[in-house]
């Protein structure tokens, strides 16, 4: 797109040229106000604009108005629902996923303000203001008829908690009434015909010059997103550097205690005061708006509102909590017991093996069977791992290659997208990056009979051999010129992650008792099929840093389980075969530590054994992974039951404090870990820490917070780690190969008193 001028233009995706038969289509006051049952129905009448640079409005062509929904529930949520093309407001879908505690509250029109009314449990009724309408004519001193009179808008202000201290207002932004920022809402149309055509809906909330911006899914970015517009629409990220992301969430969090969350499977693009520092703008590719404004006081209760709409993460198994070894790949049962018994003898804790694309006759031919040659007997094989504590996790994806075993029986019963005539022999958007392997078609989710086959056909074998995990890798790209059974390819891309990890998650639970997968992509819901990691991560101190603001943002998204590859999935300059430099190497392990998840994987050599320079220092921060797994159990349980995610940004603790909302290179680690990464080649880093009293937790240090320490020097044996005075850690007091070999009742608490010394790795 070549930026124009006319910036509303740009973010509404409006030819610039201003040669297609389109039109734009603005908001003006509400014609009327009612109650029904329960909610507030504003008539929003819409006018058409004048095709042409300058907008103004087209007095020939006759308004068309549509209905504005304005639905409370409880706690502190709005909902906001308009359509253009007659779509139903639902309560239930694939991202919906109420809590019982969501209850809807009856809506009252007190004058022009909206009046929430909640009976609590005593019977008494509790009101509350939760918008306001503004019908009065905004004052004038006239002086000049140079530019026209603005255009009417609705001014509503919205109030999810009742603090209207923070309203959260539409916007009619512009500098002088032909050129417009932002519309309030607003809708563009295709074509002269009656009747009109309607697609690309747009809303707007005014921001404040200070405001900062967070989350909107793994974005690989600055934490403050402000002065930033992203396009949501899930797609191969292709690395953690670039603006391309594998998990796109339609939710953002703001600095002045509100989240937005839009309901919507569709393409839609949102701007964070970037278009206009005024505005934050809203674009759906389908002229339907469904927003809801979440209200809290602080971000974890903002969180835990959106899981009340989406859904909780549930818990993972104990051995999921252990460290996963794989690379990009290993082909026979021989080369991977070699490894197995060589983690066992040397002891490096271990609880998964990941078998990646290689376990198949070919590789990258996913076809769900183990090739008969390199692994005879996959079952013994299996059972040999589990016997000595390794739990089996496969690779997969969701395309069914042209040579597979699966192809005829997937074709003739419509399990896969279906390639029209025409588009026969057009390229095919799931293929991966790194096989050149015709994929036939995607698995057709919508269907129900292709969700069955999938589960029971494909996956219900391996689980019952003994697998318990699958790597459901890809599902960001589909096979976009198919057709599908329940959703145009455009409407189902973002959601098919979605469809794809249920899926995966329901039948591994069913078969083996623990729900899990290992997932690349994401949209919103999919936080109820855990967990997820972070990509194909370049092997850098960028691709590090890249990694864990992906992951802050993430946690800021609604989940509360992420991981990453440790030390980065892919070498540079040569992508398979450049050599992994060991501080990288070490400086991803302390990482790795100290979140949710600890897996290994790349593109060569993994195994700690390879780099003997700094194996002994690997070894001893495994041993810390395994003796902080008391913790990280605890800390889990408590982010399935509230808004908080396990690696959190500083900003979730310190809301107020603004150099939170700018600091991406720093975080908890649950409740009780301040962690500061190192991610240079220098060994020193510059370290804020927060108001209050630190300890570090391997010297016993305490410093002041409240303040940065600049050129922190970190030998590369060590990392940042702080906790509170009077913190207690539980740990696991002896050494294990794996959490089979513990007793979780013989974990231990250290208190951080005045007596603590620090924590010996």
């Amino acid at each position: 797109m070549k930026q124009t001028n006319y910036h509303l233009f740009d973010f509404m995706d409006f030819d610039p040229s201003l040669q297609k038969d389109e039109a734009l289509w603005k908001a003006y006051a509400p014609s009327k106000i009612q109650e029904r049952n329960g909610d507030i129905v504003v008539t929003i009448p819409y006018q058409k604009q004048l095709l042409q640079e300058e907008m103004a409005p087209d007095n020939h062509a006759a308004q068309l108005s549509y209905e504005l929904i304005v639905r409370a529930y409880r706690p502190d949520i709005i909902r906001l629902f308009t359509t253009m093309v007659g779509d139903e407001m639902v309560e239930s879908d694939e991202m919906l996923s109420m809590a019982q505690e969501v209850k809807r509250l009856p809506l009252r029109l007190v004058g022009c303000d909206i009046i929430a009314t909640d009976k609590g449990e005593d019977g008494a009724s509790n009101d509350k203001k939760i918008a306001t309408i503004d019908l009065s004519k905004p004052l004038t001193d006239h002086w000049s008829d140079l530019l026209p009179a603005p255009q009417p808008a609705p001014f509503i202000t919205f109030y999810p908690d009742g603090d209207e201290a923070k309203g959260i207002a539409l916007s009619d932004d512009h500098f002088s009434p032909p050129r417009y920022d932002a519309l309030p809402l607003g809708f563009c149309s295709v074509g002269s015909q009656s009747p009109v055509r309607t697609e690309r809906a747009t809303v707007s909330f005014r921001c404040e010059a200070d405001e900062c911006f967070a989350g909107t899914g793994e974005r690989f970015r600055k934490m403050d997103l402000s002065g930033q517009t992203f396009q949501l629409k899930n797609q191969d990220g292709q690395g953690v550097n670039n603006r391309r992301c594998y998990k796109n969430i339609p939710f953002y969090l703001s600095s002045r205690m509100y989240g937005c969350f839009y309901h919507t499977g569709d393409y839609c693009k949102l701007s964070l005061a970037d278009h206009s520092t005024r505005s934050v703008q809203f674009l759906n590719d389908r002229a339907t708006l469904d927003v809801f404004l979440i209200g809290g006081k602080t971000p974890e209760e903002i969180l835990r509102g959106y899981r009340m709409l989406t859904g909780f993460p549930p818990m993972l198994p104990l051995w999921s909590f252990g460290i996963w070894m794989s690379r990009m790949t290993y082909f026979s049962a021989e080369e991977v017991n070699g490894i197995c018994q060589r983690l066992r003898d040397e002891h490096y804790p271990c609880d998964v093996i990941h078998l990646d694309t290689g376990w198949f006759r070919t590789d990258w031919l996913c076809e769900w069977k183990f090739n008969p040659t390199r692994f005879p007997n996959p079952k013994e094989f299996i059972r040999h791992l589990a016997d000595n504590g390794f739990k089996v996790s496969l690779w997969q994806l969701p395309y069914i290659a042209a040579g597979a075993e699966q192809i005829d029986e997937a074709q003739s019963n419509h399990y896969i997208s279906e390639s029209p005539d025409s588009a026969k022999d057009s390229g095919t958007s799931g293929a991966s990056n790194f096989s050149t392997l015709d994929y036939a078609g995607t698995i057709d989710f919508t269907y129900d009979k292709a969700t069955q086959w999938y589960k029971y056909s494909l996956l219900k074998p391996l689980l019952d051999m003994g697998v318990k995990c699958i790597k459901t890798d890809f599902g960001e790209n589909i096979h976009m010129d198919h057709t599908y059974h329940g959703s145009t390819p455009e409407r189902l891309n973002n959601l098919y992650a979605l469809y794809y990890q249920k899926a995966a998650y329901e039948v591994t639970k069913e078969m083996t008792g623990d729900g899990i997968v290992w997932a690349r992509a994401a949209w919103a819901g999919c936080q109820r099929y855990p967990l997820h990691w972070g990509g194909d991560s370049e092997s850098s101190w960028a691709g590090m840093a890249g990694s864990l603001k992906g992951g802050l943002h993430f946690g800021l998204s609604g989940f509360a389980f992420w991981s990453h590859d440790v030390p980065g999935f892919h070498s540079t300059p040569d992508f398979m075969n450049s050599p992994i430099h060991p501080d990288v190497y070490v400086r991803w392990t302390q990482f790795g530590v100290f979140s949710s998840h600890m897996r290994y994987h790349g593109t060569c050599k993994r195994e700690p054994w390879h780099y003997p320079c700094i194996a002994p220092v690997v070894k001893q921060w495994w041993k810390l992974r395994y003796a902080l797994i008391p913790y990280i159990i605890k800390q889990s349980q408590l982010c399935t039951q509230s808004g908080y995610p396990l690696l959190r940004a500083l900003l979730i603790h310190h809301p107020k404090d603004r150099q939170a909302w700018h600091i991406d290179d720093e975080y908890y680690f649950g409740t009780e870990f301040l962690v500061c990464p190192v991610m240079n080649s220098q060994n020193r880093r510059d370290i804020y820490l927060p108001e209050g009293l630190w300890v570090n937790f391997f010297t016993g240090e305490r410093l002041e917070g409240g303040r940065w320490y600049y050129g922190v020097e970190v030998p590369l044996e060590q990392m940042p780690v702080f906790v509170r005075p009077d913190a207690k850690i539980q740990v696991y007091p002896d050494p294990v190969d794996s959490t089979d070999d513990m007793d979780l009742s013989k974990a231990v608490t250290i208190e951080i008193s005045e007596e603590f010394k620090g924590f010996r790795l």
